[in-house]
């Protein structure tokens, strides 16, 4: 993260492991061909598999005339799907799955083979395709013989001797030159962050030190990559050396080492370097340049012949001092053509190793994603990547202007972003990785910033369209997301819709909070489900299912919850979450629903300083979801003083244990003396005007 990002979260902050006996079926390969008359011949391999998942291969021979544009097309006999492909665009039907070209491999000549691949999920058996047709003509050019080991689907023998960590299956990972199937095989990917990266040392940021069974834990929930942020600037010596210390070194090492143990993809980079002083490059280029051409060729060197699942990034977040954007595109693709030629220089596997360029920034922004792949294409080395980060529409991001939920903004900002991706860097051949994502203030040490069915919503959306555009994601983890001390998810069910978004959809609905008044008369109460392609199979709460017509009605997305459904859950009506349910649909998580009884809130004067003020309220089973601050003249009070709606716990924090709502100094310290009008806006959609007076240092506060 750039160094604003680190600080703000500094402060705030799938796959079962494998059997013994998976560990034989990673290497499989079967050919698929029929042995009749020429046109075209498919060779169909699955290269890796294992359990609930595997890669496949797929190399196309045109026997016949050229062609200018392919369409490949077959059925799965076993009810697989592809989650994720590369050098072509696949869509399915049931089990039809077809496969397109794209913009960079249109044309093969006769006797001209094209190739492609895709990660595909699978149960019960993994059995091959057993024909094809290209472009609608059969392929019935001689085929090859499957492999000694068997087809996909075959059981190996339960009594053999891991060679590997058994943890999870090996994987192979795909041959030098093909950046696109490695990046492919790189999903989905996670970040140790705040961690290596942390100043000065691996625990500084409130994070434990790393243990292999970390990461081993990691691979066992599905991931297949992890990304280790390092910043190396309080690790090395003075200049012309600047050499690396040992003892870091090791460290970085052994980490790097264990990843690879548990069949982890691993990425390293030099990571808040990027602030620390490689941003004075313009105007200290042969100095950074030194030390930049020290540190890659030491790292580089060490690494020389690991893995190629390991994979070097070049810089964290380029950012440049005193710079025009333009002038840090320079910068940028001058420091990454530089990286690149002194990793490939140290030879051994780094000759062929995947390298990962960054955009400045590594912003999304098409201009940026423009100058990046004109560097590409000077570059002209066959194993490159690109990657940039994604945490969303800002104000959503961080609840501000009134960015609450998950709507056509949020939902705008990431279909451009990354449809860019996929036009410009992926349709010319040069996959991408988003190397961390997720919102700034998800935060377990913040929480209520983000309300949590928004961020699922978000987290759903984000699977499906990187999914889609064959883009990789690594989900920027400081400690918000898993629980490294005890190996365990803060949240289980926002880890469950990650996972299922790696490989399908879910639905989900307008909100997932139904608010019932503490007192007085039960109404029906409608939400709209967001069926994303899906079908809605009903609500259940707990193992029992509600009846349909008594308890909800469903017209078109319109979900009701009928009053008699209402009064049995919410009980004897106490503040806050009664009862919780769950609409479930054709596939994916299941749509979590808590019924809330709540009233108004209410609130009382107050009296403090600019340095501690607190709204006395009584939240009665509400919860805050955002406030807006104003002038006599309506104008916006405080910072960020483009919109009334301030920012969630930087500018206010509700304190539900002690009945108040917090306004930060940061709010007052530009807060103009006279009265400010505040709004309180909630989760149940109750509105409260409070109004404040500063008089100097004081603060006065009343109910409006």
């Amino acid at each position: 993260m750039s160094l604003q990002n680190m600080r703000r979260a500094r402060l705030r902050l799938g796959m079962l492991a494998g059997s013994v006996a998976a560990l034989l079926v990673a290497s499989m390969t079967v050919a698929v061909g029929a042995q009749a008359a020429a046109g075209c011949r498919v060779a169909y391999t699955v290269p890796s598999q294992w359990p609930g998942g595997f890669t496949a291969a797929v190399e196309v021979t045109n026997l016949g005339d050229p062609v200018n544009g392919w369409r490949l097309a077959w059925t799965f006999p076993s009810g697989q799907r592809v989650t994720q492909a590369w050098n072509a665009t696949v869509t399915s039907s049931g089990s039809q799955v077809t496969a397109t070209n794209v913009s960079y491999n249109a044309a093969i000549g006769t006797n001209a083979t094209v190739s492609f691949g895709f990660n595909g999920s699978w149960s019960g058996a993994n059995t091959a395709p057993a024909g094809f047709t290209l472009n609608g003509v059969a392929c019935t050019g001689p085929g090859g013989t499957p492999s000694p080991t068997g087809s996909p689907s075959s059981t190996p023998s339960p009594t053999a001797t891991p060679t590997t960590s058994p943890s999870t299956p090996p994987t192979t990972p795909p041959p030098a030159g093909n950046p696109a199937a490695t990046v492919a095989a790189m999903q989905p990917g996670w970040n140790l962050g705040n961690t290596l990266d942390a100043i000065p040392d691996e625990t500084a940021w409130g994070n434990p030190l790393t243990t292999q069974a970390l990461l081993r834990h990691v691979r066992s929930q599905g991931y297949r990559s992890i990304r280790l942020p390092i910043t190396w600037s309080n690790h090395h010596g003075p200049a012309p050396d600047y050499t690396i210390d040992a003892a870091w070194l090791n460290r970085v090492r052994q980490i790097v080492d264990w990843a690879l143990a548990e069949d982890l993809y691993v990425m390293v980079n030099l990571h808040h370097d990027s602030w620390q002083w490689l941003n004075t490059y313009p105007t200290d280029r042969a100095g950074v340049t030194n030390r930049y051409r020290a540190l890659w060729t030491q790292i580089a060197t060490t690494f020389r012949d690991h893995s190629p699942r390991l994979v070097f990034e070049s810089i964290n977040e380029p950012q440049f001092a005193d710079v025009t954007d333009e002038q840090g595109d320079t910068a940028t693709r001058e420091l990454n053509a530089e990286f690149v030629r002194l990793v490939r220089a140290t030879g051994g596997n780094n000759a062929t190793r995947l390298l990962v360029l960054p955009t400045l920034h590594t912003s999304g922004e098409q201009v940026r994603l423009d100058a990046l792949a004109a560097g590409f294409q000077q570059l002209h080395d066959p194993n490159l990547a690109a990657t940039v980060h994604f945490y969303g529409w800002w104000p959503f991001s961080v609840n501000i202007a009134g960015g609450t939920r998950y709507d056509t903004n949020v939902e705008q900002d990431l279909v451009g972003t990354f449809d860019r991706l996929r036009d410009t860097l992926v349709a010319r051949g040069i996959p991408v990785i988003i190397g961390e994502w997720a919102l700034l203030s998800w935060d377990h040490t913040r929480p209520g910033i983000i309300e949590r069915g928004e961020f699922l919503k978000f987290l759903e959306a984000v699977g499906y369209h990187a999914r889609t555009r064959n883009l990789t994601t690594m989900l920027w983890d400081a400690g918000q997301f898993l629980n490294r001390t005890e190996l365990r998810w803060r949240d289980q069910g926002v880890y469950d819709m990650l996972k299922a978004s790696w490989t399908t959809r879910s639905g989900t609905a307008s909100t997932d909070q139904v608010y019932v008044p503490r007192t007085g008369t039960i109404t029906a109460k409608s939400l709209t489900l967001n069926l994303n392609g899906l079908t809605f199979r009903g609500l259940w709460q707990g193992g029992t299912q509600l009846t349909s017509g008594t308890d909800y009605t469903v017209s078109g997305t319109t979900l009701t919850l009928t009053p008699a459904a209402l009064t049995r859950l919410v009980g004897n009506r106490a503040y806050g979450v009664n009862s919780t349910i769950e609409a479930r649909f054709s596939q994916g998580v299941p749509w979590r629903i808590d019924v809330i009884s709540s009233e108004p809130p209410t609130q009382s004067a107050a009296t403090g300083t600019t340095s501690s003020f607190a709204v006395p309220t009584q939240f009665r089973g509400d919860q805050l979801a955002t406030m807006e601050a104003t002038y006599a003249d309506g104008s916006p009070a405080g910072p960020a003083n483009w919109t009334p709606f301030k920012e969630f716990w930087g500018h206010f924090q509700p304190d539900y244990t002690a009945g108040t709502i917090i306004l930060k100094p940061e709010f007052f310290a530009e807060v103009n003396d006279g009265p400010v009008t505040l709004t309180f806006h909630f989760w149940s959609g109750a509105k409260i005007t409070y109004r404040i007076t500063r008089a100097g240092t004081s603060v006065t506060g009343a109910p409006a």
